[in-house]
């Protein structure tokens, strides 16, 4: 009997279906790290136009240390009933092609399960595909929230010390916008402590890390 031709590929499915969860910059790069709970103070001068290390900030934040667990904790059980659902539908195509090989179905029967079987890849491909979009979004609300617990206390922490411009840099071969300066205008180490002082108090008062699907902690 001719081969009814099959068109999967469901293992690519499943790796680009675990394309997704943004790790935020991890970058240990020797400098000291702020201790919450310990107040640090700058040396710059009000008016002075002053940088900061944002990789070092998104890795030191504790905060957003935490919304990264959440996140990367419903994607890998995301991950987890992708890679399922795609190993059940490669060992049904997988039996299906035994089955035609050995010659153990008529043609109406061949017909039928090549039928069921490319209805369960489309469903399988709008499933990966909601989840992987699920995952973006997920992602997004994150990093939006981190942003702005920062801009937010960037804020406040520019009223108290009154800077004529607060400069975010980033990169570790060659960090940009400030590839180089003067020690004394880093607050990097200023700005951690303040953040993770605010989120140990906003966590005494019983706040929780915001959810990332938008709704506001309790």
């Amino acid at each position: 009997m001719k081969q009814t031709p099959l068109i999967f590929s469901i293992i690519a499915l499943v790796a680009v279906a675990a394309l997704g969860i943004i790790q935020l910059t991890s970058n240990d790069n020797g400098k000291k790290k702020a201790t919450s709970g310990e107040a640090v103070q700058t040396t710059a001068q009000a008016g002075s136009i002053v940088w900061f290390d944002l990789d070092r900030v998104l890795d030191e934040y504790d905060m957003a240390n935490d919304l990264r667990t959440v996140v990367e904790t419903k994607v890998q059980s995301i991950q987890e009933e992708i890679n399922r659902r795609g190993n059940k539908l490669q060992s049904d195509a997988n039996k299906f092609q035994s089955d035609l090989n050995k010659g153990l179905l008529v043609r109406s029967v061949a017909e039928q399960r090549n039928i069921k079987l490319q209805e369960q890849q489309n469903n399988f491909n709008s499933y990966a595909a909601q989840k992987q979009q699920e995952i973006a979004e997920e992602q997004q609300v994150m990093m939006n929230q981190i942003g702005d617990a920062i801009k937010t206390f960037l804020d406040k922490f520019n009223e108290e010390h009154q800077y004529a411009m607060i400069i975010a840099t980033q990169g570790s071969v060659l960090p940009a916008p400030v590839a180089t300066g003067d020690p004394d205008l880093d607050v990097t180490d200023a700005i951690i402590s303040g953040l993770n002082d605010e989120y140990v108090q906003s966590k005494g008062k019983g706040s929780k890390p915001a959810a990332t699907d938008g709704s506001k902690a309790e």
